[in-house]
Protein backbone atom coordinates (compact mmCIF):
# COMPACT_ATOMS: atom_id res chain seq x y z
CA UNK A 1 0.00 0.00 0.00
CA UNK A 2 1.21 3.65 -0.38
CA UNK A 3 0.20 6.14 2.15
CA UNK A 4 0.21 9.66 2.65
CA UNK A 5 1.50 10.77 6.25
CA UNK A 6 1.34 14.31 7.69
CA UNK A 7 2.38 15.59 11.72
CA UNK A 8 2.17 19.31 12.35
CA UNK A 9 3.59 20.53 15.50
CA UNK A 10 3.64 23.98 17.18
CA UNK A 11 5.21 25.72 19.60
CA UNK A 12 5.50 28.93 21.81
CA UNK A 13 8.76 30.10 23.34
CA UNK A 14 9.80 32.85 25.90
CA UNK A 15 13.44 32.62 24.46
CA UNK A 16 15.28 31.00 22.45
CA UNK A 17 15.59 27.21 22.49
CA UNK A 18 17.57 24.23 21.11
CA UNK A 19 15.69 21.57 19.76
CA UNK A 20 16.01 18.21 18.32
CA UNK A 21 13.43 16.42 16.08
CA UNK A 22 13.58 12.79 15.16
CA UNK A 23 10.92 13.31 11.70
CA UNK A 24 12.80 11.70 8.70
CA UNK A 25 12.13 8.39 8.19
CA UNK A 26 14.34 6.16 6.19
CA UNK A 27 13.89 3.59 3.33
CA UNK A 28 14.42 -0.05 4.20
CA UNK A 29 13.48 -3.21 3.41
CA UNK A 30 9.53 -2.64 4.73
CA UNK A 31 9.27 0.57 3.45
CA UNK A 32 10.34 2.85 0.31
CA UNK A 33 9.89 6.96 0.80
CA UNK A 34 8.70 7.94 -2.34
CA UNK A 35 8.19 11.87 -1.14
CA UNK A 36 9.35 13.54 1.58
CA UNK A 37 8.79 17.47 2.58
CA UNK A 38 10.37 18.81 5.84
CA UNK A 39 9.06 22.78 6.77
CA UNK A 40 10.00 25.13 9.10
CA UNK A 41 8.63 28.63 10.24
CA UNK A 42 10.24 30.67 10.69
CA UNK A 43 13.42 29.68 8.77
CA UNK A 44 16.18 28.71 11.06
CA UNK A 45 19.65 26.80 9.93
CA UNK A 46 19.12 23.06 10.46
CA UNK A 47 21.77 20.40 11.59
CA UNK A 48 20.96 16.95 10.54
CA UNK A 49 22.92 13.74 11.96
CA UNK A 50 22.46 10.49 12.36
CA UNK A 51 22.23 8.77 15.81
CA UNK A 52 23.59 5.58 17.20
CA UNK A 53 20.52 3.97 16.19
CA UNK A 54 20.68 5.17 12.74
CA UNK A 55 17.73 7.54 13.47
CA UNK A 56 18.12 10.75 10.89
CA UNK A 57 17.94 13.50 13.72
CA UNK A 58 17.37 17.83 13.58
CA UNK A 59 18.93 20.29 15.61
CA UNK A 60 17.76 23.69 15.44
CA UNK A 61 17.51 26.48 17.57
CA UNK A 62 13.45 27.76 17.90
CA UNK A 63 13.86 31.45 18.24
CA UNK A 64 11.63 32.95 20.71
CA UNK A 65 7.75 33.73 19.42
CA UNK A 66 5.94 31.12 17.64
CA UNK A 67 7.31 28.16 15.94
CA UNK A 68 6.10 25.46 13.28
CA UNK A 69 7.22 22.36 11.54
CA UNK A 70 5.18 20.16 9.59
CA UNK A 71 6.47 16.95 7.70
CA UNK A 72 4.88 15.09 4.53
CA UNK A 73 5.98 11.90 3.29
CA UNK A 74 4.00 9.31 0.55
CA UNK A 75 5.64 5.77 1.16
CA UNK A 76 5.08 2.39 -0.14
CA UNK A 77 4.39 0.64 2.81
CA UNK A 78 3.91 -4.15 3.47
CA UNK A 79 0.30 -4.38 4.10
CA UNK A 80 1.51 -7.69 6.50
CA UNK A 81 3.96 -8.12 8.47
CA UNK A 82 6.08 -11.61 7.83
CA UNK A 83 5.56 -13.89 10.23
CA UNK A 84 7.15 -17.41 10.76
CA UNK A 85 6.30 -19.49 13.59
CA UNK A 86 9.60 -21.56 13.06
CA UNK A 87 12.08 -19.03 13.15
CA UNK A 88 14.51 -20.23 16.13
CA UNK A 89 15.34 -17.81 18.95
CA UNK A 90 19.05 -17.54 19.11
CA UNK A 91 21.31 -18.40 21.57
CA UNK A 92 23.26 -15.75 23.13
CA UNK A 93 26.32 -16.07 21.70
CA UNK A 94 25.16 -16.41 18.01
CA UNK A 95 24.08 -12.61 17.81
CA UNK A 96 25.32 -10.27 16.32
CA UNK A 97 27.68 -8.51 19.00
CA UNK A 98 25.71 -4.52 17.64
CA UNK A 99 22.57 -5.97 18.91
CA UNK A 100 24.01 -7.53 22.35
CA UNK A 101 22.43 -4.06 23.84
CA UNK A 102 19.28 -4.63 23.03
CA UNK A 103 19.12 -7.50 25.80
CA UNK A 104 20.13 -4.99 28.62
CA UNK A 105 17.49 -3.52 30.97
CA UNK A 106 17.07 0.23 30.39
CA UNK A 107 15.13 3.20 31.52
CA UNK A 108 11.66 2.51 30.94
CA UNK A 109 12.45 -1.04 30.15
CA UNK A 110 13.61 -3.25 33.48
CA UNK A 111 13.94 -7.14 32.11
CA UNK A 112 15.66 -7.74 34.93
CA UNK A 113 13.00 -7.60 37.33
CA UNK A 114 10.77 -9.51 34.48
CA UNK A 115 12.29 -12.59 34.34
CA UNK A 116 9.82 -15.05 36.55
CA UNK A 117 6.82 -13.59 35.22
CA UNK A 118 8.28 -14.00 31.93
CA UNK A 119 9.15 -17.53 31.82
CA UNK A 120 5.94 -18.13 33.69
CA UNK A 121 4.08 -17.18 30.72
CA UNK A 122 6.23 -18.71 27.64
CA UNK A 123 8.75 -21.20 29.30
CA UNK A 124 6.95 -24.31 28.20
CA UNK A 125 6.76 -23.55 24.37
CA UNK A 126 9.73 -24.22 22.32
CA UNK A 127 13.21 -21.44 21.86
CA UNK A 128 10.98 -20.27 18.74
CA UNK A 129 9.16 -16.92 17.07
CA UNK A 130 6.18 -18.50 19.11
CA UNK A 131 7.54 -17.51 22.56
CA UNK A 132 7.86 -13.80 21.43
CA UNK A 133 4.26 -14.28 19.98
CA UNK A 134 2.74 -15.59 22.87
CA UNK A 135 4.44 -12.57 25.05
CA UNK A 136 2.71 -10.40 22.87
CA UNK A 137 -0.67 -11.96 23.30
CA UNK A 138 -0.44 -11.71 26.67
CA UNK A 139 0.09 -8.65 27.42
CA UNK A 140 -2.59 -7.54 24.91
CA UNK A 141 -5.06 -9.82 26.94
CA UNK A 142 -3.32 -8.46 30.49
CA UNK A 143 -3.32 -4.87 29.67
CA UNK A 144 -6.42 -2.42 29.01
CA UNK A 145 -5.64 0.44 26.83
CA UNK A 146 -6.10 3.36 28.69
CA UNK A 147 -5.65 6.99 27.83
CA UNK A 148 -4.17 8.93 30.04
CA UNK A 149 -3.56 5.98 32.74
CA UNK A 150 0.16 6.27 32.57
CA UNK A 151 2.99 9.00 32.08
CA UNK A 152 6.67 10.14 30.61
CA UNK A 153 7.79 8.02 33.75
CA UNK A 154 5.90 4.89 33.55
CA UNK A 155 7.91 1.75 33.21
CA UNK A 156 7.03 -1.78 32.07
CA UNK A 157 7.59 -2.49 35.68
CA UNK A 158 4.65 0.02 36.60
CA UNK A 159 2.66 -1.06 33.84
CA UNK A 160 2.87 -5.07 35.11
CA UNK A 161 1.45 -3.49 38.59
CA UNK A 162 -1.27 -1.03 37.29
CA UNK A 163 -2.24 -3.45 33.92
CA UNK A 164 -3.56 0.28 31.99
CA UNK A 165 -1.69 1.95 29.70
CA UNK A 166 -1.02 3.49 26.14
CA UNK A 167 0.89 2.12 23.19
CA UNK A 168 4.36 3.37 24.92
CA UNK A 169 3.21 0.92 27.37
CA UNK A 170 2.71 -1.91 25.59
CA UNK A 171 5.78 -1.49 23.71
CA UNK A 172 8.13 -1.56 26.85
CA UNK A 173 5.97 -4.41 28.28
CA UNK A 174 6.63 -6.28 25.30
CA UNK A 175 10.42 -5.32 24.78
CA UNK A 176 11.20 -5.90 28.51
CA UNK A 177 9.75 -9.31 28.86
CA UNK A 178 11.46 -10.39 25.34
CA UNK A 179 14.80 -9.53 26.95
CA UNK A 180 14.19 -11.51 29.80
CA UNK A 181 13.93 -14.68 27.97
CA UNK A 182 17.13 -13.27 26.09
CA UNK A 183 15.26 -11.87 23.01
CA UNK A 184 16.71 -8.73 21.64
CA UNK A 185 14.28 -5.89 21.29
CA UNK A 186 13.31 -2.57 20.45
CA UNK A 187 11.09 0.45 20.19
CA UNK A 188 10.08 1.92 17.13
CA UNK A 189 7.52 4.82 16.33
CA UNK A 190 6.31 5.71 13.64
CA UNK A 191 2.44 6.21 11.93
CA UNK A 192 0.12 3.35 11.61
CA UNK A 193 -2.87 3.42 8.86
CA UNK A 194 -6.15 3.82 10.96
CA UNK A 195 -5.47 4.18 14.07
CA UNK A 196 -8.32 5.29 15.79
CA UNK A 197 -7.70 7.54 17.68
CA UNK A 198 -5.18 9.14 15.06
CA UNK A 199 -1.54 9.88 16.25
CA UNK A 200 2.21 8.90 16.43
CA UNK A 201 2.13 5.25 17.14
CA UNK A 202 4.56 2.91 19.51
CA UNK A 203 5.25 -0.96 19.16
CA UNK A 204 8.26 -2.99 19.22
CA UNK A 205 10.31 -5.34 16.90
CA UNK A 206 12.24 -8.95 18.43
CA UNK A 207 15.01 -10.03 17.09
CA UNK A 208 14.26 -13.98 15.89
CA UNK A 209 16.22 -16.26 13.41
CA UNK A 210 18.38 -13.28 12.01
CA UNK A 211 15.91 -10.81 11.68
CA UNK A 212 13.63 -8.27 13.06
CA UNK A 213 10.07 -9.35 13.55
CA UNK A 214 7.03 -6.75 14.20
CA UNK A 215 5.13 -6.62 17.43
CA UNK A 216 2.33 -4.62 18.28
CA UNK A 217 0.28 -5.52 22.07
CA UNK A 218 -2.27 -3.06 21.67
CA UNK A 219 -3.88 -4.93 18.24
CA UNK A 220 -5.30 -8.42 18.69
CA UNK A 221 -3.55 -9.28 15.91
CA UNK A 222 -0.29 -7.26 14.11
CA UNK A 223 -1.16 -5.68 10.76
CA UNK A 224 1.18 -3.98 8.45
CA UNK A 225 0.41 -0.83 6.78
CA UNK A 226 3.12 0.78 8.82
CA UNK A 227 5.86 3.71 8.14
CA UNK A 228 8.94 3.77 10.91
CA UNK A 229 10.34 6.67 11.86
CA UNK A 230 12.66 5.89 14.31
CA UNK A 231 14.40 2.98 16.84
CA UNK A 232 15.55 3.04 20.22
CA UNK A 233 15.97 0.79 23.68
CA UNK A 234 12.57 2.82 24.93
CA UNK A 235 10.98 5.53 24.77
CA UNK A 236 14.28 7.67 25.70
CA UNK A 237 15.91 7.29 22.64
CA UNK A 238 13.10 7.39 20.13
CA UNK A 239 10.84 11.36 21.61
CA UNK A 240 10.13 12.51 18.34
CA UNK A 241 10.61 16.05 20.05
CA UNK A 242 13.42 16.72 22.43
CA UNK A 243 13.37 20.25 23.28
CA UNK A 244 16.12 21.94 26.32
CA UNK A 245 14.05 24.95 27.20
CA UNK A 246 10.84 26.30 28.18
CA UNK A 247 8.32 25.96 25.72
CA UNK A 248 4.40 25.30 25.32
CA UNK A 249 2.77 22.59 22.48
CA UNK A 250 0.37 24.81 20.89
CA UNK A 251 -0.71 22.11 18.55
CA UNK A 252 -0.13 19.18 17.35
CA UNK A 253 -2.33 16.95 14.51
CA UNK A 254 -1.14 13.55 12.32
CA UNK A 255 -2.74 12.03 9.69
CA UNK A 256 -2.42 8.77 7.76
CA UNK A 257 -4.40 8.22 4.40
CA UNK A 258 -4.26 5.99 1.25
CA UNK A 259 -4.04 8.33 -2.17
CA UNK A 260 -6.03 8.01 -4.95
CA UNK A 261 -3.37 7.63 -7.41
CA UNK A 262 -5.87 7.54 -10.76
CA UNK A 263 -3.79 10.17 -11.82
CA UNK A 264 -0.36 9.18 -10.69
CA UNK A 265 2.27 9.63 -8.28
Amino acid sequence: MILDATCQLDYHTTEEVTAIFMLRPRSGWAQWIMREEFQIRPQVPVVEFTDVYGNLCQRMVMPQGNFHLSVQYRVQVSDVVDEDLCAPLLNVQSLPPDLLHYLLPSRYCQSDQLSALAHSIVGHLPTDYRRVATLRSWVHNNITYTPGASDSSTSAVDTTNSKRGVCRDFAHLGIALCRAINVPARMVVGFLHQLQPMDLHAWFEAYIGGRWFTFDATEPVTRGNRIVVAYGRDAADVALATIFGEFTMQNMHVTVTAPSLSGGV
